[in-house]
């Protein structure tokens, strides 16, 4: 079964990627849960309408990024409840990688091992990181030689949906023409290091085939879990 589940929406400026995990349909139930609540917030607060904000709002940061980060607790919490009333759902939880894109700034949110990069001027940058028992204690976070064999490496410190609450990190940067940026799950990255994922970048193509590619490549290499790849191309 399919746990990974995406969504993007051009007019919004939101895309996100979410790999589920639970029991039975569980996991996939908690992707789609969170994917689908993400956009419904961030399509409520489009226009600044006035509504009720569901959380204390961060007054020393942007608009976006509490509209983001918002969400994503939103979507917690939406999670959160749905296993707790639901005995087959019980523990259930996704991972989450977000953006939200308007005019030349974007906002990126990650929560799990789902991840965001950079392609940008030919070289490729890890801009998340991973909620991941290696990253919290033996600090390899982003060094994927060193975490390919580790019998811990899947072991994750936080998700969305397993807590009450959550208190995810942003953060912002400025887009510049021709950057691309790849979300994935692990079953992409799980098997092409980023040395992997940037020849298959290099390769070119519209954003729809480099997703397709990075898939397909991760397939070949028989990865071992759902592989999703949601690229952007900044034009």
């Amino acid at each position: 079964m399919n746990q990974d589940w995406l969504e993007w929406d051009l007019d919004l400026g939101l895309f996100v990627v979410a790999d589920g995990m639970g029991g039975h349909n569980a996991g996939e139930v908690a992707s789609r849960m969170a994917t689908e609540s993400i956009r419904q917030f961030v399509r409520e607060t489009r226009d600044g309408q006035e509504q009720t904000w569901p959380f204390p709002y961060e007054a020393g940061s942007s608009i976006d990024v509490n509209r983001l980060l918002t969400a994503v607790r939103l979507a917690n919490r939406r999670v959160y409840d749905g296993g707790c009333n639901n005995v087959a759902m019980e523990g259930m939880g996704t991972t989450v990688v977000a953006i939200l894109a308007r005019g030349d700034q974007a906002v990126l949110v990650g929560v799990g091992d789902s991840r965001i990069y950079r392609f940008r001027n030919g070289e490729l940058e890890q801009l998340t990181s991973d909620d991941t028992w290696l990253s919290a204690v033996v600090g390899v976070a982003d060094d994927d030689r060193a975490m390919s064999n580790h019998p811990l490496k899947h072991v994750l410190t936080s998700v969305v949906g397993t807590r009450e609450d959550l208190h995810p990190e942003a953060r912002e940067e400025q887009l510049e023409a021709g950057d691309l940026f790849v979300l994935c799950t692990d079953g992409i990255h799980g098997r092409l290091d980023a040395a992997a994922i940037a020849e298959v970048v290099r390769r070119g193509g519209t954003a729809d085939q480099i997703a397709s590619a990075l898939v397909e490549e991760a397939l070949s290499r028989r990865t071992s879990d759902n592989a999703t790849a949601l690229v952007i191309a900044v034009s």
